[in-house]
């Protein structure tokens, strides 16, 4: 019997619907999903295995215009997305405008196929919808436009059945009961990272990377420490709350959420580590896992 496999990247603006659209296709909660933009920082792969394919999806951060190294070193994830394709999946919201270039010219010289994905329909109306259809038509030229909305399931078992149709045959990349490349530490700490986008505003969730720092199995129960890192004193005071508030709540939603994807009792013991301008240093970029 053939057997396809491949690499799918899905791509877009921050707050696409990127790792809401991956968390559909893959029917696993791989990549962070919260209302504040640029949560995804590294490339998230899920793989979807049955017996005659395997599909192995890459969500990545938004493309924007990068501001500092963190921001550089995310793109680069973007554009070696593009560069490894089988498939690009080009999510846009229908209310957004584009005018990241190099992106756009990468799609337009891309010899793999691309489906452009107009999320959030059901925020819009038809004739917007057309016309946006039209617009990304005359930008790139898609093999395919697809109008969905990722969180409602709306025209997802066509995106799938598309995929499958342009998948080419191989034999499979990863183990087929693999799910991720990620290992169980990096999705805890994306957990965290979740509770913090989710529980504080402005910058505060933009300058923090969460580090797990011990991940002892035993028995009836997980250890675990992580370190919350932040750029200021000030933002430690804020992450840790009055008389220690606001880290307790931080902990205690993440280790729910931990538990069920450990499907493990937990104990988290969460610390907040003070590193100036992290987010500007290659040698703490390189250490927290982001490529330059």
């Amino acid at each position: 019997m053939s057997h396809k496999a491949g690499f799918v990247s899905i791509i877009g603006k921050p707050n696409a619907g990127k790792s809401t659209l991956m968390n559909a296709l893959v029917g696993e909660k791989m990549s962070i999903v919260t209302s504040k933009a640029q949560t995804t920082r590294h490339r998230i792969i899920g793989i979807v295995n049955e017996p005659d394919y395997q599909i192995v999806f890459s969500d990545t951060p938004g493309v924007i215009k990068p501001a500092y190294t963190l921001q550089e070193s995310m793109m680069n994830f973007v554009q070696g997305s593009i560069i490894d394709a089988d498939i690009i999946l080009l999510v846009t919201d229908i209310n957004e405008r584009y005018d990241e270039h190099d992106v756009i010219e990468k799609l337009r010289k891309t010899e793999s196929p691309v489906a452009v994905l107009i999320n959030k329909i059901d925020k819009s109306t038809e004739v917007e919808v057309k016309s946006k259809i039209v617009h990304w038509q005359e930008t790139i030229n898609p093999k395919v436009i697809f109008a969905i909305s990722a969180l409602h399931g709306h025209n997802i078992a066509a995106v799938m059945q598309f995929i499958l149709n342009n998948l080419p045959e191989h034999p499979p990349y990863y183990e087929k009961d693999a799910l991720t490349d990620k290992s169980e530490r990096f999705f805890v700490s994306e957990i965290i990272r979740e509770k913090v986008f989710k529980l504080y505003e402005k910058e505060i969730p933009y300058s923090t990377e969460v580090i797990v720092t011990a991940f002892k199995e035993e028995e009836h129960i997980t250890r675990i420490s992580a370190e919350i890192i932040v750029e200021r004193d000030s933002q430690k005071n804020i992450i840790i709350g009055k008389a220690g508030s606001m880290i307790k709540k931080v902990g205690t939603y993440a280790r729910e959420d931990i538990e069920g994807f450990l499907q493990k009792k937990v104990f988290l013991e969460l610390f907040v580590k003070v590193i100036p301008d992290w987010r500007k240093k290659d040698n703490y970029l390189k250490r927290f896992g982001y490529e330059q």
